[in-house]
């Protein structure tokens, strides 16, 4: 076993089963021109290590923005299609870039992909996944959903319905979801809470309205967290509120 390898940990948490949702866009570093920044990749590392080390569950769906994005690319020129399998293929690459950080911290770890390559990786089968984190290996779900026009938002909310995850966790670059875009206006404020029908009706952009809707059905809650808070995660698992936003069935009180 590789040094730093995880303890478990006698502490009680509220979720016990996540899906983790990782923007591609933050594993770069636009300083250096990386697509991928070794630091970033090892800080988020640790981090999934510590709530491991909580007894949590984890499955991990990373986005594939930071390589290649459909939607850009169809703009430029490529078929929108073929420009979402590319997308695809971009966040494989970003899943066994996380494997590997994950697995030099001792961690057992498993990637699935929608789209098979068994050379690197175990195609997405749903009871494979769900005894894979039963033994407590992390499950990193790649090549989205499979299918063009879905984005990895979606394919996070649907796998993290197929395992029965207790909650989604969706890492951005602010820290919830406001009532404004708070670098326009100065005086939008955060929400603690919100109810999916109010994130649908309002449109907001922090995941599309096909991930919102899917979680609504089945009820699993989303939080919206600030992917640079290195102590957000565990805080979260930990059952604390007054961090990020939280999206749920129930409205603001």
């Amino acid at each position: 076993m590789l040094e730093g390898v995880v303890v478990p940990l006698n502490k009680e948490i509220k979720y016990k089963r996540i899906l983790l949702k990782l923007s591609g866009e933050v594993l770069g570093n636009r300083a250096s021109g990386e697509c991928i920044d070794p630091k970033v990749l090892a800080s988020m590392a640790r981090r999934v290590a510590d709530i491991v080390a909580l007894g949590a569950e984890v499955g991990i769906v990373l986005g594939g923005g930071n390589i290649f994005r459909g939607l850009s690319g169809e703009s430029k020129g490529v078929d929108r299609t073929t420009g979402d399998y590319m997308g695809m293929l971009a966040t494989i690459i970003n899943g066994l870039a996380m494997q590997n950080a994950l697995e030099h911290l001792g961690l057992d770890t498993r990637v699935q992909t929608a789209i098979e390559m068994r050379e690197v990786a175990e195609p997405f089968i749903k009871r494979k996944a769900v005894r894979h984190l039963e033994k407590g290996r992390i499950v990193i779900f790649a090549g989205g959903t499979g299918n063009p026009y879905f984005s990895t938002d979606s394919a996070a909310a649907l796998r993290a319905n197929e395992i029965g995850a207790d909650v989604l966790l969706k890492a951005t670059k602010v820290d919830g979801i406001y009532t404004a875009d708070p670098k326009l206006d100065p005086s939008a404020i955060r929400l603690n809470e919100i109810s999916y029908e109010d994130a649908l009706s309002k449109r907001l952009k922090v995941m599309d309205s096909a991930a919102f809707a899917l979680c609504m059905e089945n009820d699993i809650p989303i939080v919206v967290f600030d992917f640079f808070d290195e102590t957000a995660l565990e805080r979260i698992i930990c059952g604390e509120t007054e961090i990020g936003t939280l999206v749920g069935n129930n409205q603001v009180s």
